[in-house]
């Protein structure tokens, strides 16, 4: 167990032993979320709701671009800018660079999106996937994993979210509907991959952890049930045909906390194994299909607000 009360860092690998501001914007964008929900509250919720806000107010978003136009995702104490991972897009990370902009203490200045995450408009880049649109550049790949479409999404809500690179909703659709696509097209002749089971992301694998992409390098016949059921956002009826097939397994991937967190049935492998990262993506878009209400919370923040507009964000 980690003794988290004595502030000690637990490395993720030898350089990356300190600040990582995309883990922060994924903290972020879910306790704005909840400073929404008790702002008007009784005292307590009050309370907590200004404990949120101060620790929002203090992410120095700015000081992470290195005197750049870019925002980095590393620093540490010890070998400072060494990581040298500047962020592009398109991945799972487009909600640090609102978050960046919204800041009312420590935000960037429009430059650093459209030069930075944008590349001087770089990021466009049509072409066609399984038969469907992409507009954006997936960094080195024609579509990566699904949690690109989930992350970003859990307050930030892509219905109507549009700006001069991509209308958001539909080309996340897609993405999705391209994973779906390359997994009933099976060129790999998986076991168990059609139009009611399919779905990859980063998640477990037989080897360990690995990014799972519609692609025949990244995809290890790994199906991940956070990868469908996170995207029902954009498709419903296809997400709900994974939820259902996977429920009739629920013998092998289903216990106490929800579906675990990947199988495959090529290798007989059903390891009885959550991963919260993966989990809670699952919870948060089930409940935005159904209400809307993280991204009603989330989206009514006044600082996002005005990050979006300084974006230039419809």
């Amino acid at each position: 167990m980690v003794k988290w009360r004595n502030r000690k860092v637990k490395p993720f690998g030898q350089k990356d032993d300190g600040g990582d501001l995309v883990e922060t914007a994924f903290l972020m964008q879910g306790l704005l979320a909840v400073h929404q929900h008790y702002a008007d509250g009784t005292e307590k919720e009050k309370a907590l709701a200004s404990r949120i806000d101060k620790i929002w107010k203090e992410v120095e978003w700015d000081w992470y671009c290195n005197e750049q136009n870019v925002i980095y995702w590393h620093w540490s104490p010890k070998y400072a800018w060494e990581m040298n991972f500047p962020i592009h897009g398109f991945n799972e990370c487009l909600i640090l660079y609102i978050l960046a902009a919204a800041s009312p203490t420590h935000g960037v200045f429009p430059e650093v999106y459209h030069q930075g995450w944008a590349e001087n408009g770089a990021i466009v880049s049509p072409h066609k996937v399984e038969g469907f649109s992409l507009n954006l550049r997936y960094q080195g790949t024609k579509a990566g994993p699904l949690f690109w479409a989930h992350y970003s999404f859990l307050g930030l809500n892509p219905n109507g979210l549009k700006d001069k690179y991509a209308d958001y909703f539909q080309e996340m659709k897609n993405y999705t509907l391209i994973n779906r696509a390359y997994c009933i097209r099976n060129p790999k002749g998986y076991k168990g991959y059609d139009n009611n089971c399919w779905g990859l992301t980063a998640s477990y694998s037989i080897t360990g952890y690995s990014g799972h992409a519609p692609n025949e390098n990244s995809d290890l016949g790994v199906i991940s049930p956070t990868a469908a059921l996170s995207s029902i956002v954009y498709t419903p009826k296809e997400s709900m045909d994974v939820m259902r097939h996977l429920y009739m397994m629920r013998d092998q991937v289903f216990g106490k906390y929800g579906f675990y967190d990947a199988f495959s049935e090529t290798d007989g492998w059903y390891p009885k194994r959550y991963l919260a990262i993966d989990q809670g993506p699952i919870a948060v878009m089930i409940e935005n299909y159904r209400s809307g209400f993280l991204w009603k919370l989330f989206m009514s923040h006044p600082d996002v607000c005005k990050g979006l507009n300084k974006l230039g964000f419809k």
